[in-house]
C-alpha cells in the first residue's frame, strides 16, 4: 500500500537564514509533499557584501529545487534597532533570541499577507542554534499570527549532513560565521 502524503499540495513558508541550511530543509519539506516558498528575509547579515554572496548563493538553490523565493528587504537598521542595548551580549544569548524573534515575525507576516498557514525556519538545522529556543519562539510567534509553527528538526536522520552534501554538490558559498557583525568579532 502507498502512504498518503498528509501534506499534499499545501504550501509552507520557510524562513531561509542561507542556502547552507536550507537545502536539506527544502528536500525534506518537498518529499513531505509540501509546495515550499522560501523566503530570504536577513538583515543582520554584515557586511553588505556577504549578504548578497548569501543571496546569490539561495537564489542557486532555490531554483535548483524549483521553488519560489520571495527575497525581504535588507534592512540592517530594523536589525539594529531591535538589538539595541544587546549588542554587548554573548554569541547565543539575548541578542541572538530577539534577532531569531525578528526574522521569524516577519516571516509569520509574509505568511498571513500570502495566506500561507504554516512556516518554519531552516536556522534550526544547524548544531550552533538552540532547536528548542527557536521552536519556542517561532509557535509563540505563529500563536500571535493565528497560524501554525512547523516544528520540524531537520538535524535528524544526519540532516546536517545532508545540507552539507547538497550545499556541496551545487557548490555554494559556504560562510564562516553566522552573520552579524558581533559573531563575526569572534
Amino acid at each position: 500500500m502507498e502512504k498518503q502524503n498528509i501534506h499534499s499540495s499545501k504550501k509552507i513558508l520557510l524562513h531561509a537564514c542561507c542556502a547552507i541550511c536550507s537545502g536539506y530543509p527544502i528536500s525534506l519539506l518537498k518529499d513531505m509533499g509540501y509546495s515550499v516558498v522560501v523566503y530570504f528575509y536577513n538583515p543582520n547579515i554584515f557586511p553588505l557584501e556577504e549578504y548578497e554572496k548569501r543571496l546569490d548563493a539561495q537564489k542557486t538553490l532555490c531554483s535548483h529545487f524549483g521553488c519560489e523565493l520571495i527575497i525581504g528587504d535588507y534592512e540592517p537598521e530594523v536589525y539594529y534597532d531591535y538589538v539595541k542595548g544587546l549588542e554587548d551580549e554573548p554569541e547565543k544569548g539575548l541578542r541572538c533570541d530577539k534577532c531569531f524573534e525578528l526574522r521569524l515575525k516577519k516571516s509569520a507576516e509574509l505568511a498571513k499577507n500570502l495566506g500561507i498557514e504554516e512556516f518554519t525556519t531552516s536556522m534550526v538545522i544547524s548544531p550552533h542554534k538552540n532547536y528548542d529556543k527557536l521552536t519556542k519562539i517561532g509557535q509563540d510567534i505563529a500563536k500571535d499570527y493565528d497560524l501554525k509553527y512547523f516544528a520540524q528538526n531537520f538535524r535528524k536522520q544526519d540532516g546536517f549532513l545532508r545540507t552539507n552534501q547538497i550545499s556541496g554538490s551545487l557548490n555554494l558559498y559556504r560562510q564562516n560565521y553566522c552573520g552579524c557583525k558581533f559573531a563575526r568579532k569572534i
